[in-house]
């Protein structure tokens, strides 16, 4: 299974990006939040992937620019009635923080702003989403939970915070941080990472 492509990007569409990894073209199906990410054609990216199969389309592969997306991705369809093409809707207006604050706060017009998730779907997805966990140590804290305060924040979250704090680009930091992580390993901490990302980045 793959859980992860590094390689330039070749091409990308509306719905996915062909990303070439040593001469190997991978479709990649992508919401617009990261397509709108991916560097220039040409340019090096490395996507999340989460690889599924089905009988109707055969293996698909799905990429996000960070792990909380794609272990979002899968949590989200573990609701019933959430499909591939539903959660990534979700992902495109609401960030894994923003989902999990919105179950918090158990609002469903948030959640129904994705294509594809009307009223009914949308609570359901609050229901089922109070106190599961997701990548990075978030939890989707119940509504009688004070505003999310066991939320862990990885060294990979916290860096890519300060970046966007120090006013790098979102998706440049996001780049960033993970090339910086697959260099230094998931035990760096948030200071390896920052330093190393400003390093990268010239400054």
């Amino acid at each position: 299974m793959i859980g992860r492509l590094r390689g330039l990007v070749a091409e990308i569409g509306e719905e996915d990006a062909l990303i070439d990894v040593g001469g190997v073209g991978y479709v990649v199906r992508c919401g617009a939040r990261t397509l709108g990410r991916l560097p220039p054609l040409g340019e090096e990216t490395i996507l999340h992937v989460e690889t599924q199969w089905s009988e109707a389309t055969g293996q698909r592969l799905y990429g996000f620019s960070g792990r909380e997306e794609r272990a979002t991705f899968v949590v989200l369809q573990g609701v019933q009635g959430v499909g591939p093409k539903a959660a990534l809707g979700v992902l495109d207006v609401l960030t894994p923080g923003e989902l999990a604050q919105a179950v918090a706060r158990e609002d469903k017009a948030s959640v129904g702003r994705a294509n594809g998730v009307g009223p009914k779907l949308a609570q359901r997805i609050i229901v089922e989403l109070k106190d599961k966990p997701i990548a990075g140590g978030l939890i989707l804290a119940s509504p009688g939970a004070a505003a999310n305060p066991a939320a862990k924040l990885t060294a990979a979250g916290d860096a890519l915070a300060a970046l966007l704090g120090l006013g790098v680009a979102d998706a440049t930091a996001r780049r960033l941080v993970d090339q910086v992580v697959l260099r230094l390993g998931d035990a760096a901490s948030e200071t390896d990472l920052i330093r190393a990302a400003l390093k990268d980045l010239g400054r």
